[in-house]
């Protein structure tokens, strides 16, 4: 066993010794939620960037390449200067979601190079323009953009014209849990000599402005006595809770020391400042290094430092290096050079990634997955959030405006129970810096490849009674915890416990009882009328329909919707699989597997019969599922949409193992009754007749409906495209207009950026092609193969006349997901942003983006999103599916 492998079976407890440090430092905390103390609950007007760097956060920190505890009570994070911006570099810049064109967008370039999952060894890599950043003109020019009109970005200013950047790459490698080596390593690939600043600082997240613990840490000058090495810098923090935490530089950087707290004066004035407030506020570093005042405190002590390397003239392909070594002292002295450790841990993550990528993986797919997986750990951030607490305020500060507490207007304020403080994994660094349900439940999928422990952490913790609401309702994400996202936590929780061995029946056994609370949530809020027709709403699939479905809906009424109904048919089928698992230990979990049959039934039947109004979610001439709009005057009206909300009643589908029949005798004798009073279900849901093969499918389509819809599909004039699945068909092209009472209501096939203000023309299912649902139609179709369609090949594309069999599809498709990321014949790969430039010191760096261009594949929308786009990692680690259905 490898050493790193070692670690993390050591480590299943999420604050076990390997996890205390690690990069959970977010890399953006302004504009959050959280920090949004306003009457309106604009977050990004109340703290904006221009704030950030004079304003103490009250929930969070953030920064560039952050490492911190558990508790995010010290941080450590590196600041630029290149001798020409404004201000530091302290965190990435963007724009607001009000600000961009597309909505919010990150403009700057990173890549997360390595990650482990104790954190071991970590690796994140910033270019760095050696001109000003141009903040204000990626603003104004932005601002003057339209939907119809692409992202101006940071390359389309020039700035990097000539590889007139640096690559600043920041390393962590862990002597011990509590001793870390950092290396900052700056390039310069510009052609000429440019001046840089390195200025790694250290700071304590500010706790005791709030009224709620007014005792104060401070971070110090050490060494002074001699206790330390010569040509080394030491400043010591301190903290009632952490102990002594010593960082020790080599070399000779200046120190500067400051508090972490706001800048009054410069914010709102003189007059604004407290009484007995510090005189050197959270910003003085900056105005020490960039503007040449003398700001800094003299005494050398504060809640915040900086270490200050000034190298004039950094020559063109010259590489400046710099090392510190983070200490907490309880844990002893460092007893390996720097050297050594960093050369131990960079070998050990090689051993490690040998041993979750298969052998025979190309050199570019295991690339692929590396970066995927380093991505996810980065991805991991420190959330804090109190609601009860956040609405209220802080006894110290002025109190928030009554709008916020509202029980009917207020954000969060039915949320009251909600009170985090963990580790989560993040949809995306920058874009998305806080949870969001079913965006969590897919990261955990590859998470179960390198760190199962962390992965069911995950899962478990949305279900906690800190998180799930007491009606059961899982929260959905920060900007709306009530809002609806799809139910897929028991398809990701069976993923990650067949990954891990199917061996957890602890965690199966948590995760069922937890969703038994959830389910009822649904069935009682999102099932009007008791017709197993579901009608969800929002459905994480934002602008994918003809209007907006978290909303008031044209004419009044209700939707039933497809996908709703579908997710519930999935959701049956997992919490199904899991309870017979469980049942064959415990008979008690029969009866449980017999009650989510009989639901699963009654859903399937209706799609199989009639939806809303006696009109059926079927369109029996298009052969396609479609939503039905329900008017308040019952009236139903079909939305004659071909869409991803059609695609996935394919979802829902699940074998019924061989030894059902032998050790569940509940659920067994209720097959058999069940078909022999309604055995008009047996080929529509018990599919067992192929050559004698006797395992069982449920499915919520028919055999007919299957072979429809895989005639979409698989057909390149709809869904298939060179790299996965649309999310509408390109068959709307020339768009679709459909008229209801008054209003006029059209969509068209979107490849790319959204062209729509809805959902704040920050997501587009009209056209993309999305991993999520990629992921659950793949491994729809791999079951479907192994099961009601044995046997059974298709034509692959539509009209080829080539056929394969289900699964060989499955595995192309998944394939066709991951050729996204591969360079294509002149090194670019397809999932790489066309605003990024391209040859080697680009091509080299995988980008894994929200969601991809529905015909050339480039990405899109958020731009390090591996979360759930990190799903590539496990195509590529588990290319056959999980077997074990």
């Amino acid at each position: 066993m490898n050493a790193e492998q070692q670690r993390v079976n050591e480590s299943e407890d999420p604050r076990a010794p390997w996890r205390q440090w690690g990069p959970y430092v977010s890399a953006r905390q302004w504009g959050t939620v959280r920090e949004d103390y306003s009457a309106d609950g604009n977050a990004w007007d109340y703290l904006p960037f221009d704030h950030a760097h004079r304003r103490a956060y009250r929930w969070g920190e953030d920064g560039l390449a952050g490492l911190c505890d558990l508790d995010g009570y010290l941080n450590l994070g590196l600041a630029l200067w290149n001798g020409r911006d404004d201000r530091l570099k302290e965190r990435l810049f963007g724009l607001s979601n009000p600000q961009g064109n597309h909505g919010e967008d990150a403009k700057e370039y990173w890549w997360a190079l390595e990650g482990t999952p104790t954190h071991s060894y970590a690796q994140w890599l910033y270019r760095y323009p050696q001109a000003a950043f141009p903040y204000q003109d990626l603003t104004d020019t932005n601002a003057a953009r339209g939907f119809e009109d692409d992202e101006y970005e940071l390359s389309d200013t020039g700035v990097l014209d000539e590889n007139r950047f640096f690559d600043v790459v920041v390393t962590h490698a862990k002597a011990s849990p509590t001793d870390i080596v950092v290396e900052v390593a700056a390039t310069n690939h510009g052609p000429d000599a440019a001046p840089l600043h390195l200025v790694p600082q250290l700071w304590f997240r500010n706790t005791w402005a709030w009224g709620l613990d007014d005792r104060r840490p401070e971070i110090v000058r050490a060494g002074d006595r001699g206790e330390y090495a010569e040509g080394q810098v030491t400043l010591e923090a301190r903290h009632h809770e952490l102990g002594r935490v010593r960082l020790v530089a080599d070399g000779a950087p200046r120190a500067l020391f400051c508090d972490n707290e706001t800048n009054y004066a410069a914010l709102y004035g003189e007059d604004a400042v407290p009484a007995g407030h510090t005189a050197y506020p959270k910003d003085a570093i900056d105005r020490a290094i960039v503007h040449g005042e003398d700001a800094g405190n003299p005494d050398q002590v504060g809640t915040k430092a900086a270490l200050w390397w000034a190298f004039d003239e950094v020559g063109p392909g010259q590489t400046v290096r710099i090392r510190l070594r983070l200490t907490q002292l309880s844990g002893g002295e460092p007893e390996r050079e720097a050297e050594q450790v960093l050369a131990a841990r960079s070998r050990e993550t090689d051993e490690f990634y040998a041993g979750v990528i298969p052998e025979h993986t190309g050199e570019e797919d295991r690339h692929i997955a590396r970066r995927a997986f380093a991505g996810l750990q980065w991805g991991k951030q420190l959330y804090l959030y109190d609601v009860p607490r956040w609405l209220a305020g802080d006894p110290s500060q002025p109190p928030p405006p009554p709008e916020r507490a509202d029980r009917h207007t207020g954000r969060n304020a039915h949320w009251q129970h909600v009170n985090l403080a963990e580790v989560i994994s993040m949809p995306d660094e920058w874009e998305y810096p806080w949870f969001a349900t079913w965006d969590l439940a897919f990261h955990c999928v590859p998470l179960a490849h390198v760190d199962p422990a962390f992965a069911k952490f995950q899962l478990l913790l949305m279900c906690r009674e800190w998180a799930m609401h007491p009606n059961g309702q899982l929260p959905a994400y920060e900007w709306n915890f009530s809002d609806v996202n799809p139910p897929v936590h028991p398809w990701a929780a069976w993923q990650v416990y067949s990954i891990d061995g199917n061996r957890d029946r602890t965690f199966l056994q948590r995760i069922v009882l937890k969703m038994m609370l959830n389910f009822p949530w649904w069935v009682n809020r999102k099932d009007a009328d008791g017709s197993n027709i579901f009608e969800g709403g929002f459905l994480g699939m934002d602008n994918v329909g003809l209007f907006d479905r978290s909303e008031e809906l044209p004419g009044g009424g209700r939707l039933e919707q497809a996908d709703a109904t579908a997710w519930m048919g999935m959701f049956c089928l997992r919490m199904l699989r899991m309870a017979m698992e469980l049942a064959r230990e415990d008979d008690a979990w029969d009866e449980v597997a017999t009650k989510f049959l009989v639901h699963f039934l009654a859903i399937a039947e209706t799609m199989e019969d009639i939806g809303a109004d006696h009109t059926s979610l079927w369109d029996s001439e298009m052969r396609f599922f479609q939503d039905v709009l329900v008017d308040s005057a019952g009236d139903a009206h079909r939305m004659p949409v071909r869409s991803m909300v059609g695609l996935l009643p394919l979802t829902a589908v699940s074998i019924v193992p061989n030894w059902v029949a032998r050790e569940l005798p509940d659920l067994t004798d209720f097959f058999q009754g069940w078909t022999e009073r309604r055995p008009e279900l047996e080929d529509a849901l018990l599919h067992t007749n192929y050559r004698g093969y006797s395992v069982r499918t449920l499915s919520m389509v028919s055999h007919e409906q299957l072979e429809a819809l895989l005639g979409y599909l698989l057909d390149e004039g709809e869904f298939l495209s060179p790299h996965g699945i649309r999310s509408l068909s390109a068959a709307h092209r020339d768009g679709l207009t459909v008229r209801l009472g008054d209003s006029e209501l059209g969509l068209r096939y979107e490849p790319a950026e959204s062209r729509s203000g809805m959902f704040g023309g920050n997501s587009n299912w009209r056209g993309p092609v999305w991993f999520p649902v990629n992921s659950l139609l793949t491994d729809a179709l791999r079951v479907y193969g192994r099961g009601a369609g044995v046997g059974m090949a298709v034509e692959f594309p539509t009209g080829s006349g080539h056929r394969a069999s289900l699964e060989e599809i499955a595995t192309e498709l998944e394939q066709r997901l991951v050729s996204l990321f591969r360079p294509g014949p002149d090194g670019r790969r397809p999932s790489t942003p066309v605003h990024h430039p391209g040859g080697p010191l680009w091509d080299v760096h995988p980008t894994f983006s929200e969601y991809f261009n529905g015909d050339n594949g480039a990405g899109l929308g958020a731009s390090h999103q591996t979360g759930w786009t990190a799903m590539v990692a496990h195509f590529i680690c588990a290319p056959d599916g999980i077997t074990n259905r």
